[in-house]
């Protein structure tokens, strides 16, 4: 009978660490804005983002029609972006900063807890946990502090940073073109005239990166695009330090640059910087923290540390609907004044329809959250398997 339980524990729990997973790369919760400037024609699921662990991405699909041309689909972020910023509204990469890039760590967090609950056998857990969060603890202290550490994050949520950042207002996304001067440039003018192609050792560069399609040459990319972005910044400001490619550099300076796309308003924005910085600081020292109490906790068979390994995982979808709710209080009572429109403070729709202005809301859950609630459900009853196996 034993045996036969812990079969079961073992496999509920492991589907429960696979959907985790799948879980970390599928869109989660979905939200719309619909209103008459925007015909379903054009627009059959309006101005539509999707949310997920690690950022925030385009929901809008490319419109294959006869009467409509499109070369690429509608940037819907950008789009929803440009209409909240007239009421006084951050762009949408100023939320949730610290919870995107802590996304992966505090996924791989709950991964190691779920192989803990395996066990039965307290050291066998407790060895298991120690190695999983050492291993953790390694790889997120490498990702914040150390050098070039950025590399270290997930494709995914690189790819939504530096989109947020191509929207800006030139809206272009390409390399800046190289003027060169003196002897060099008028030789290289006086060739073109006669009819000799000259390229750039940058060309050459940019044709081979355009050759390359793997994921890492992506990442690759990406990381140069900010790094490039960044550059521009610090020769421009004197608080800037030098690249030197950390996670938590790029974070605090991205979330700056975010706040101040729309609104340059440095007395507002640079505390919030430093908060966010205090906040990062704070998040890693606590899951430091988590991960000592947790194995501290897994010492014995029972008892309210021990249960902590199943009910943390149970409650994922609380904690997204907590996260999202208060994340969607404040883009509502945190409005900047340099809006066109002045608006009163307001909470914006977290489930369902709503209105604002001419536009409706839609907020809805997508398939992540659905994977989610099933998530839950089998790993509860992981946990009730293992409440009857332990009182017997």
């Amino acid at each position: 009978m034993q045996s036969k339980q812990t079969l079961q524990i073992t496999a509920l729990t492991l589907i429960g660490l696979g959907l985790l997973v799948v879980i970390f790369y599928t869109p989660i919760w979905w939200v719309s804005l619909t209103a008459p400037n925007y015909p379903p024609e054009s627009f059959p699921d309006g101005v539509r983002i999707h949310f997920h662990m690690n950022g925030v991405f385009n929901g809008c699909k490319k419109q294959e029609k006869a009467e409509i041309a499109e070369e690429e689909a509608l940037d819907c972020v950008h789009e929803m972006d440009t209409i909240n910023h007239y009421v006084g509204m951050y762009p949408i990469a100023a939320g949730g900063p610290v919870e995107r890039g802590f996304g992966q760590f505090l996924m791989a967090f709950l991964a190691v807890m779920l192989l803990g609950f395996l066990f039965i056998s307290p050291k066998q857990r407790m060895i298991v946990l120690s190695v999983g969060f050492v291993g953790i603890a390694a790889w997120m202290t490498l990702t914040l502090y150390g050098e070039n550490g950025f590399k270290l994050q997930n494709t995914g949520y690189v790819s939504a940073l530096v989109t947020s950042l191509d929207q800006e207002a030139s809206g272009e996304t390409s390399e800046p073109e190289i003027v060169i001067g003196g002897v060099a440039g008028i030789l290289k003018d006086s060739l073109e005239e006669s009819g000799v192609e000259v390229i750039l050792p940058s060309q050459v560069e940019a044709a081979k990166r355009a050759a390359q399609g793997s994921t890492s040459t992506e990442k690759s990319h990406l990381i140069e695009q900010l790094k490039l972005t960044y550059d521009i910044d610090q020769v421009k400001s004197d608080s800037l330090q030098p690249w030197d490619g950390s996670a938590f550099q790029v974070m605090s300076w991205h979330y700056a640059k975010s706040l101040g796309r729309y609104f340059n308003n440095p007395q507002e924005i640079v505390p919030m910087v430093k908060n966010l910085e205090l906040a990062i600081h704070v998040v890693f020292y606590a899951i430091l923290g988590a991960m000592a109490l947790v194995v501290f906790g897994s010492r014995k068979n029972g008892g309210v540390l021990y249960w902590l390994l199943i009910l943390v995982p149970v409650a994922l979808p609380l904690f997204f609907i907590i996260d999202y709710s208060a994340w969607l209080w404040w883009y509502g009572h945190t409005l900047n004044d340099m809006g066109a429109f002045s608006v009163k403070p307001f909470m914006p729709t977290v489930f369902g329809d709503g209105k604002v202005a001419q536009f409706t809301t839609h907020s809805y859950p997508y398939i992540g959250f659905g994977l989610m609630v099933l998530t839950s459900f089998i790993l509860a009853l992981a946990a009730l398997f293992r409440f009857k196996q332990l009182n017997k």
